[in-house]
C-alpha cells in the first residue's frame, strides 16, 4: 500500500537519481559513453526500485526490491570507483558520499523489514 508522505529513502534516492543524470551527462560531454550509459542505468535504478517497493505485495515483495536497489548501489557504486581511478574522467566525491547514506539506509531498512 502506497503512503504518500514524505519518506525519506525515496527522497533520497529520487534526488541521487537526478545527481545521475547530471554527472552522466558529464561524462558523455567527456565522451565516456560505455560507463555514462552504465551508470545511469544502475544510479536511476537504486530509485526506482525503491519506489516500486513501496507498492510491494508482501513483506518478502518489499525485501526484495529492497534488495535489488542494494545490488544496484553496489554496482554504482563500482562505475563510481572506475572513474575516480581511471585516467581523464570525471569524478563525484559528493555522489559517493550520499550512496554511502544511501546505502546505509537501505540496510537498515531490509534489517528491520526482516525482523519486524
Amino acid at each position: 500500500m502506497r503512503d504518500d508522505k514524505e519518506n525519506l529513502i525515496v527522497k533520497l534516492t529520487f534526488e541521487f537519481a537526478l545527481d545521475i543524470i547530471e554527472f552522466s551527462e558529464e561524462l558523455e560531454a567527456n565522451r565516456k559513453f560505455a560507463i555514462a550509459k552504465q551508470i545511469i542505468r544502475s544510479g536511476t535504478s537504486i530509485g526506482a526500485n525503491v519506489r516500486e517497493a513501496q507498492n510491494a505485495e508482501s513483506k518478502n515483495d518489499f525485501i526484495h526490491k529492497f534488495k535489488i536497489a542494494v545490488k544496484e548501489a553496489d554496482e554504482t557504486e563500482y562505475f563510481l570507483l572506475l572513474c575516480q581511478f581511471s585516467k581523464g574522467y570525471p569524478f563525484s566525491m559528493s555522489l559517493n558520499e550520499k550512496l554511502k547514506v544511501i546505502n546505509k539506509i537501505l540496510s537498515k531498512i531490509i534489517a528491520s523489514a526482516k525482523s519486524g
